[in-house]
C-alpha cells in the first residue's frame, strides 16, 4: 500500500526533489513546448510506500504540474513500481490540485515513442489534442539529454499532446 503526499517545493522538497528528477529524466529542466520549465520548482506529489514496522517509507512515484491561468500540466509522471496503481493516484492528485486551482483543463506532453504511455493515458480518459511533427528536435538544442532513439529503438522526433477537461 502506499498513500500521495503534497511535496514542498520551496523547502525540505526541493534538493531530493531535483535530484530524484535528474536521476528519471537527466535533469529536473522539462521540455514543455517551446520553453523549458525546472519542475524541481513546481508543486507536486510523492507517493510513499506505507510504513513498515521499521518506520521506512520509501518514495515509489513522483508527478510535478504546472499551472498556467485554467491549465494545469502535469509536467512529470513516474511510477518506479509499474501496475500498482501509483501512477493513476498521482494522476488523481493532480486533477484534485487542477480542479482546486479552478482549471478548466489538465494536459501532458509525452514522445512519439512512448506508446506506453499513450495507452496508459488515453485508458484514464485522456485524449489525444495535437501532435508537434520533429517538436522534439528544437527541445533537444536546450536539453541534450534527450536520446535520439527511445523505447523499442523508435526514433524521439513528435511531441503528443493529451487533456481532459475538468
Amino acid at each position: 500500500m502506499f498513500t500521495i503526499h503534497p511535496m514542498n517545493v520551496n523547502g525540505e522538497h526541493q534538493a531530493w526533489l531535483a535530484d530524484f528528477l535528474t536521476q528519471q529524466w537527466g535533469s529536473p529542466m522539462i521540455g514543455s513546448g517551446d520553453k523549458l520549465i525546472d519542475a524541481s520548482l513546481c508543486p507536486g506529489f510523492a507517493a510513499v510506500r506505507d510504513a513498515d514496522m521499521f518506520g521506512d517509507a520509501p518514495v515509489i512515484g513522483v508527478a510535478t504540474i504546472h499551472i498556467t491561468g485554467k491549465d494545469c500540466e502535469i509536467l512529470t509522471l513516474n511510477s518506479l513500481e509499474e501496475n500498482t496503481g501509483i501512477g493513476t493516484a498521482l494522476i488523481d492528485a493532480a486533477r484534485d490540485a487542477a480542479r482546486n486551482a479552478r482549471c478548466k483543463r489538465l494536459f501532458l506532453k509525452t514522445t512519439n515513442d512512448n506508446t506506453r504511455a499513450l495507452r496508459f493515458y488515453q485508458r484514464r480518459g485522456f485524449v489525444i489534442a495535437a501532435v508537434r511533427v520533429n517538436a522534439i528536435e528544437a527541445v533537444r538544442k536546450r536539453k541534450p539529454q534527450i536520446p535520439l532513439k527511445g523505447i523499442d529503438g523508435i526514433p524521439i522526433r513528435d511531441e503528443i499532446e493529451l487533456e481532459m477537461s475538468l
